[in-house]
């Protein structure tokens, strides 16, 4: 079950990365070329194939212009539990 749940946010993920390119009026091959990566990578990302790696997938969204909205949005201290427990980000590792 936990794996029907990855693949729907990954198809999600990939349907809202087609949506900038749409939105931006960008072609397949425009941002496959500024992100530096095959049209066929980047089909994947948009079709939500979870073997794509993490570094193309950043690279698409540096081409589309909105890499930095994404770090923000997992940036621990902009949530409230985040902020309540910033104390537990500067903890060493117990060896």
């Amino acid at each position: 079950m936990a794996g029907y749940r990855i693949d729907e946010q990954m198809n999600v993920f990939g349907e809202h990365i087609r949506g900038w390119r749409m939105v931006l009026g960008l072609t397949a091959q425009q941002v496959s070329e500024r992100a530096g990566i095959t049209r066929d990578t980047l089909r994947k990302i948009e079709t939500g194939d979870p073997g794509v790696g993490f570094g193309n997938i950043a690279q698409v969204l540096r081409a589309l212009g909105v890499l930095e909205q994404a770090v923000d949005a997992i940036d621990p201290l902009n949530s409230d539990i985040g902020r309540l427990r910033a104390g537990h980000l500067a903890k060493k590792r117990v060896r």
